[in-house]
């Protein structure tokens, strides 16, 4: 007896879910998409929030941005929580192999006394500031409009919230226990600090979503991570020594560098929807980056010394950039 074999090609009677099929056409949808697009929740919410009753739960009206279709707000990572949590696993293996690195050679214990004492000024407190960063994306997935906008708000939180853990164990690889207590003291009672505390406190009681994204993510992000990480740690540290520093932060630099491209993607088509939304985003930026420029000044002199004006200069010029770039009047 002879049997032969044959494939037979199976038509699905659905290629994707209904939502999908209506935004992108009867074809099968990506990950990213089925765990992104058209599941915000917008009705029977039931009720109205008791703290702010003239609101809906979910109400996009919230921000002064419009948009018709907050869905356009997507990420360019394409991150659902799977690609999200598989390439921070990658990094954590580097950055604690890194850490191994440093501590099974004592290198730590090499650095010249000076280069320490700069990294620890510069650096403990900046955990504060980004356990700050970590409510300011809670708070912007909790009231913002669009899980293509929210999501990667929640991964920017947690995000910070490592970097905060970061530089918790720098402290203390670098100074003990006493180093985190010096670094709270300084976040609380030094003048050199205080701007920025001023600046991250002012942003919790940010209301509109959208202008907290454009404060925390664009301006001041935008503003302290090449200022620290790139200007202080990686060139001036570095050269005089340090590297061993560069090597324990090695995540900020990759993490700022890619998450970027996300924050610049999102400002470019809020900017492109309507000139309203220009004008406003122009507004935010305005007001809220030379907040940010005079508040890193004394924590880049910690560092710079007399080269903190040109160094801030420098990268205030580069943001500005970037901001028209991405379609927002300088």
């Amino acid at each position: 007896m002879q049997i032969d074999l044959r494939t037979v090609a199976i038509e699905p009677q659905r290629q994707a879910f209904d939502h999908l099929v209506r935004s992108f056409g009867n074809k099968p949808a990506s990950r990213y998409q089925e765990g992104s697009y058209d599941i915000q929740a917008a009705e029977n919410l039931h009720y109205k929030p008791t703290w702010d009753p003239e609101q809906d739960l979910y109400d996009e009206t919230i921000t002064r941005v419009v948009m018709h279709d907050w869905y356009a707000l997507k990420d360019p990572r394409q991150f659902y929580y799977s690609t999200y949590t598989l390439a921070r696993a990658r990094q954590q293996e580097t950055a604690e192999a890194n850490f191994s690195f440093v501590e099974t050679r004592a290198l730590a214990d090499m650095l010249p006394p000076e280069l320490r004492a700069v990294a620890l000024a510069v650096l403990v407190p900046l955990r504060h500031a980004a356990w700050g960063a970590n409510q300011h994306n809670a708070f912007i997935c909790g009231y913002g409009f669009g899980t293509a906008f929210t999501q990667p708000c929640m991964y920017h939180a947690m995000d910070n919230l490592g970097i905060a853990q970061y530089l918790s164990r720098l402290g203390l690889l670098l100074g003990d226990t006493a180093a985190l207590d010096a670094g709270k003291r300084a976040w609380l009672d030094d003048a050199a600090w205080q701007p920025l505390r001023r600046y991250v406190e002012d942003c919790l009681v940010v209301r509109d979503p959208f202008e907290l994204f454009v404060a925390q993510n664009l301006v001041v992000d935008g503003l302290l991570y090449p200022l620290v990480y790139e200007r202080i740690v990686d060139a001036h540290l570095s050269s005089r020594g340090g590297s061993a520093v560069a090597m324990l932060c090695q995540f900020m630099n990759d993490w700022f560098d890619e998450t970027r491209k996300w924050v610049d993607a999102v400002l470019k088509v809020a900017a492109a929807e309507s000139e309203h939304n220009r004008a406003v985003l122009a507004a935010w930026v305005r007001d809220w980056s030379g907040r940010a420029a005079s508040a890193l000044l004394p924590v880049v002199e910690l560092a710079l010394g007399p080269q903190a004006d040109e160094a801030v200069a420098e990268y205030v010029a580069a943001l500005s950039a970037r901001i028209v770039k991405a379609g927002i009047p300088a």
